[in-house]
């Protein structure tokens, strides 16, 4: 009967979201004399949601779990959560008053989370790129000139690379594309080559964030757009001396 009875108020406890969004909170309360997010207004999800809104850069789970004083399980679950509410989670009729303790609805927002540059970040829709861009003070969002977008791509492409080399491969002089992007902080000093003691230029997590991808490596290929590969070897030859 006792077995029956603890089985019973359990399974009350998880149909209640509310409880279930407190045990989640509990997982971290009292450390660092930080709140117990459990207790705040909306629970763990709601604080989690509340610093995603005023970071400036993506954050992994395993940072927001350790500033929320959570769990990276729970964090990643909670991230899962917002992800899909966001893009108009819809759900079955049965399922629809349950859904709606949860938040989640059927219209997609106009921002979105997501996980790119190795973390998260709430951003405005593409969709709404026009919009949003109208409301951006002039001056803030300056395109980058073509030299600067040539010079770039030779650094995303070819890094860790030094100045000299991408000035041989462009054909110009870079000193000052480098410093410019460097201030937009698109690229970062790599370290030196070991042979010429020349600083090398690598793209940074900015870059990542901005182009939308997690790494180098997703970036698109350059072979199907070349008219020919022939001699690229003694290109590249060159372009080290």
């Amino acid at each position: 009967m006792n077995d029956l009875r603890t089985g019973q108020a359990a399974g009350e406890a998880a149909a209640d979201p509310a409880a279930h969004d407190a045990s989640r909170g509990d997982a971290g309360s009292g450390f660092d004399g930080l709140p117990d997010v459990g207790s705040l207004p909306g629970g763990a999800r709601a604080a989690l949601e509340a610093v995603l809104m005023v970071i400036d850069e993506p954050a992994t789970a395993a940072g927001l779990a350790a500033g929320l004083n959570l769990t990276v399980d729970v964090v990643e679950e909670l991230l899962a959560e917002l992800q899909r509410e966001y893009n108009g989670y819809t759900v079955n009729a049965p399922d629809v008053h349950d859904a709606s303790f949860n938040g989640f609805g059927a219209t997609p927002r106009g921002f979105e989370l997501r996980n790119i540059a190795g973390g998260w970040r709430i951003y405005s829709r593409a969709e709404f790129a026009d919009i949003v861009g109208g409301f951006v003070l002039e001056g803030q969002t300056a395109r980058l000139t073509q030299a600067a977008l040539e010079t770039l791509a030779v650094i995303a492409y070819r890094q860790p690379v030094s100045r000299a080399r991408v000035s041989a491969i462009r054909g110009v002089n870079v000193d000052s594309v480098v410093r410019t992007l460097t201030q937009r902080g698109l690229i970062e000093d790599s370290g030196t080559d070991p042979e010429s003691g020349a600083i090398l230029y690598r793209t940074t997590s900015y870059f990542l964030e901005r182009m939308g991808i997690g790494s180098v490596a997703e970036l698109p290929q350059l072979s199907p757009h070349l008219p020919g590969l022939e001699g690229i070897e003694e290109f590249y030859d060159a372009a080290r001396m």
